[in-house]
């Protein structure tokens, strides 16, 4: 199993700001990435919250459960010491994700807490990151003994 993972705002996708973040939607986004997961030979779960606690939650669980977790934090990347904290104690890959190249954006945008604690970060290429991160999880899943 993979667990994906999105923070605040995600579920609007398709009529959030559709310039910066696309016409596809949070449904589409799923769709997307379970598909994939299965011909990767996995499941894919994927959750979204508005909610930092129901977040670190379920990263508490991954890390509980060794899952692997493709995180998209939104919001939460620049500011959330909790999910960094959360993340921190992963035991599996876990790669974030952004749709949009956050380092081309406005400047607060430029940090992220939870980077320095990710296997990896895939931003900017819209719902394609999803894929690549998915594809990069299924590779070390397949690399380690």
């Amino acid at each position: 199993m993979i667990l994906v993972l999105n923070g605040p705002n995600l579920r609007r996708l398709g009529t959030r700001e559709p310039s910066v973040y696309g016409a596809e939607t949070f449904d589409d986004l799923a769709a997307l990435c379970r598909d994939t997961g299965r011909k990767l030979g996995h499941h894919v779960e994927v959750r979204q919250t508005d909610d930092e606690a129901e977040l670190v939650g379920w990263l508490h669980e991954a890390a509980d459960g060794r899952i692997p977790v493709v995180l998209n934090p939104a919001a939460f990347t620049h500011y959330s010491y909790a999910l960094r904290d959360a993340i921190a104690q992963r035991t599996a890959p876990l790669v974030e994700v952004h749709l949009t190249n956050p380092a081309a954006r406005e400047e607060f945008r430029h940090t992220s807490v939870v980077a320095g604690v990710a296997t990896g970060t895939i931003a900017g290429f819209g719902l394609q990151s999803y894929v690549l991160a998915l594809h990069a999880i299924a590779e070390i899943k397949r690399s380690q003994p």
